[in-house]
């Protein structure tokens, strides 16, 4: 294991040479930094008397009388005087020397020595540094390998609302236990692969305000040595509470508008039970457009609608408020599935947006549904003895395209039959394709006989995790025991 002085260390970027004297002043011991600092090999400085090797007439007085010093009372001197380099030149060099005793009882003296320039530099760097650190308004902490904090600045330790001196030695848990699990988690991770997590997004609260829930964006990266070894994990933190509040409140806002859009609850339906859930993307700011209906048409025919349009935030709710209302007045009509997603193209052209729909119309005279989608991911069909599929229909172009032509499919429904109807939200996801998404949602429909609420609820929990970047609209409805043609 390579020690604080060994290879890339504070001696080596110092330049820190070791002369070892005899008490003669005779040189017994010459250091390759001592070699690059006075220009001399070992071959040519070893045996020689230390002073007429390397100090000018002018001071060997002075010099060898500080050297008798040292060697008669025993204590340390520091200080800077001019040495004759082996070019000729004369260069000041900060040294430390003091006085040591081996096992025979005989007295030596060690220098370490150090360019004066070098040292200055190294001083004012830190000064530097110490000064950024101290008088940053972000926060600043670092912490060892078992994430123990070894220091923080100011900022930090008001943001933390403890003092720094009871930061250090004491585990990252300990300090923040408020905190959520992911902000211990994240540090792991880069301490294991070296790879900075820039702006992650933490919400919690300190002992600085342990009733408020405040919110930072903090970044990770790890500590290294010059010769590559791994010293800890330095966070930087930027308190973003007010920022996160007032999109909080926005949030609050677009989440009320899109709520009071979609219809809650369902209309009852004769020959048909529904339920539905709407859930909001839980790591974005903004609301986004999905949104789900349950139209009455006439005979006791039933128009059930999912859609998704693209965007988030206020613009992307109101929309799809539009949107619904002209689903509805075109569903009054009676249209065919395709004809209704014909009229919605144009409808979502004009209003400069794109959106996916499937639109379902269920006759239950007929036993029947019959189905068109845009752009959208085809619904799964549960039948009442257990099998099921995800329906291969034709997908359509999505609507705002203008001029594709839709298909309506037939499909025959039976008592107990089920149809799941979604938004891509409750399937997609960064890090798996999208296939082995859609058979996850199938496999997870194994009971035709679970309630809809209960069907509803296990979808979300077995499909959707915390984090998920996407709303979800997820509608199911079942062809009730005694429904089927008359």
């Amino acid at each position: 294991m390579t020690g604080p002085s060994g290879p890339g260390g504070l001696m080596d970027v110092l330049n820190v040479a070791a002369v070892l004297l005899d008490a003669e002043g005779r040189i017994d011991l010459w250091s390759p930094q001592a070699e690059s600092l006075f220009g001399y090999t070992a071959e040519e400085a070893l045996g020689r008397y230390a002073g007429h090797l390397l100090i000018d007439e002018v001071h060997l007085d002075g010099v060898l009388e500080l050297f008798a010093q040292v060697m008669r009372d025993g204590e340390s001197w520091a200080g800077v005087f001019p040495v004759r380099h082996k070019d000729g030149s004369t260069r000041l060099v900060e040294f430390r020397n003091m006085r040591l005793q081996d096992e025979q009882r005989d007295y030596y003296a060690l220098g370490l020595a150090t360019d004066q320039p070098t040292l200055r530099r190294m001083e004012r760097d830190l000064a530097l540094s110490a000064q950024l650190v101290s008088q940053s308004p972000i926060g600043l902490g670092t912490l060892d390998t078992e994430l123990r904090y070894i220091s923080v600045n100011p900022a930090e330790e008001r943001m933390n609302g403890v003092p720094a001196a009871e930061h250090v030695g004491r585990h990252v848990s300990d300090v923040l236990p408020y905190l959520d699990r992911s902000f211990e988690d994240a540090m792991r991770e880069v301490l294991a692969t070296g790879v900075p997590i820039i702006d992650q997004y933490t919400v919690g609260r300190t002992a600085a305000d342990p009733e408020n829930d405040h919110a930072w964006s903090i970044s990770f990266y790890r500590l290294e040595a010059p010769n590559g070894k791994v010293l800890g994990v330095a966070t930087s933190s930027v308190d973003v509470t007010d920022r996160h509040r007032a999109v909080e409140e926005q949030r609050h806002a677009v989440l009320t508008l899109q709520r009071s859009l979609l219809p809650h609850p369902p209309p009852a339906r004769p020959g048909l039970d529904v339920a539905h859930r709407y859930r909001p993307a839980q790591a974005t700011m903004e609301i986004g457009g999905d949104w789900f209906d349950v139209i009455p048409l006439q005979d006791d025919k039933t128009a059930l609608v999912v859609g998704d349009v693209m965007g988030s935030g206020v613009g992307a709710a109101a929309t799809m408020g539009q949107l619904r209302t002209a689903t509805r007045t075109l569903a009054d009509l009676d249209l065919d599935p395709a004809e209704v997603l014909h009229h919605l193209d144009h409808v979502t052209d004009g209003l400069g947006t794109i959106a996916t729909c499937v639109y379902v119309v269920y006759d239950p005279g007929a036993g029947q549904c019959r189905i068109s989608l845009a752009g959208h991911l085809p619904p799964v069909l549960l039948r009442r003895d257990g099998t099921r599929e995800l329906l291969d229909l034709p997908t359509g172009a999505p609507l705002g395209g203008c001029g594709v032509a839709f298909r309506t499919t037939d499909r025959a429904l039976g008592p107990g039959d089920q149809l799941v109807l979604y938004t891509d939200g409750l399937v997609e996801t960064r890090d798996q394709p999208i296939d082995a998404r859609l058979d996850a949602l199938v496999a997870a429909l194994d009971d035709p006989d679970r309630s809809l609420d209960e069907t509803c609820d296990l979808l979300l929990h077995t499909l959707r995790h915390p984090g998920d970047h996407d709303d979800v609209a997820l509608l199911v409805a079942r062809v009730g025991r005694g429904a089927g043609p008359g």
